[in-house]
């Protein structure tokens, strides 16, 4: 058997690429879709590099102070290289950084008082979050578990929680920001170009946090001003008739809106215009009719914790009947 040593390259080596894996797709840390991503981003790999870098030197002093000259030893234990080395060297390094990360909070604030923002509420919940759109004449339109933006506007995001603490993180455009009971934060961002990315709460918050995601959809202004105009609408009539007097027989309007229809619950997600989302369970599951039989009969054994009730007693042409409706509802 090969000692142990012996193995350790292989083992670091996986390890890398293990990390590496999660450094691309859409939920990448290094992405940087817009200013304040790209200026994160750019801290990060100084950082790194001067963290390497300082590894380096301090494996060097200590192979000096073993194995060097004398003379060289002596030099390392002066006062002015206690000084130098061990106080002023760190204090500056660490000040740059500091004053550098202060820097890139004020690139978001700067958009604070940009004109023609998107204002977007997101309220997290256990474990899901709560979207909700304010347009320009007072009126709001509530959506869940999705965001979606123009690209090259300004987006101010308030963010406040119905529950216990949570943290929203959306790597490609901005950092995180804690969603305290009690309090409003705010994120500001721009998106620079058009496509689809993830993100996830980054605090603890109980049993389901793991499985707390969501998806963040930046658009052209055109498209997401069309997009916007249909979000607003009421649910279209849809002719699956069977699933909707499934939905309605089985209480599901008690815990869910759809708008335009006798549902009018507001525990759970908003689910007017569910049929047109990426994803379905808070970014744990793609928008899929087998996907919506999935999540009504097994969301306990999918989503641990959750606080749906369950709706295991459904047959399989009624799961149909039912995923078929909700997955019309676009």
């Amino acid at each position: 058997m090969k000692p142990i040593g012996h193995r350790l390259p292989k083992l670091f080596l996986a390890i890398a690429l293990i990390a590496l894996a999660g450094c691309e797709d859409k939920q990448s840390a290094f992405a940087g879709f817009g200013p304040v991503s790209s200026r994160i981003t750019l801290l990060t790999w100084i950082m790194f590099i001067a963290a390497g870098i300082i590894t380096l030197l301090i494996c060097l002093l200590a192979a000096v102070s073993i194995y060097g000259p004398a003379g060289w030893r002596r030099g390392l234990t002066s006062e002015k290289s206690v000084v130098w080395g061990g106080v002023v060297f760190p204090v500056a390094a660490l000040s740059v950084l500091l004053f550098y990360g202060f820097s890139i909070l004020r690139t978001g604030e700067n958009l604070a008082g940009a004109e023609n923002p998107v204002r977007i509420a997101v309220v997290g919940e256990q474990w899901w979050w709560r979207v909700i759109y304010r347009h320009g004449d007072g009126r709001t339109t509530e959506s869940a578990n999705e965001v979606r933006i123009p690209t090259g506007r300004p987006v101010e995001i308030e963010l406040t929680t119905a529950d216990v603490i949570h943290s929203f993180w959306l790597p490609a455009y901005a950092g995180k920001v804690d969603m305290i009971p009690g309090h409003v934060n705010r994120l500001h961002f721009v998106a620079d170009q058009p496509g689809v990315v993830r993100g996830q709460c980054a605090e603890y918050c109980g049993g389901a946090h793991a499985l707390m995601a969501f998806y963040a959809v930046a658009m052209a202004p055109a498209d997401y001003d069309a997009w916007l105009a249909k979000e607003r609408a009421d649910a279209q009539p849809t002719a699956r008739k069977a699933g909707e007097r499934l939905f309605s027989a089985s209480g599901c309007g008690g815990c869910h809106s759809v708008r335009g229809t006798p549902a009018g619950g507001k525990v759970g997600p908003d689910l007017t215009h569910v049929g047109g989302r990426v994803s379905l369970g808070a970014g744990i599951l793609p928008n899929t009719p087998d996907s919506f039989a999935q999540w009504i009969g097994r969301h306990q054994k999918l989503k641990p914790d959750n606080l749906m009730l369950p709706f295991d007693f459904f047959s399989e042409s009624e799961l149909r009947d039912l995923s078929a409706y909700l997955k019309g509802l676009e």
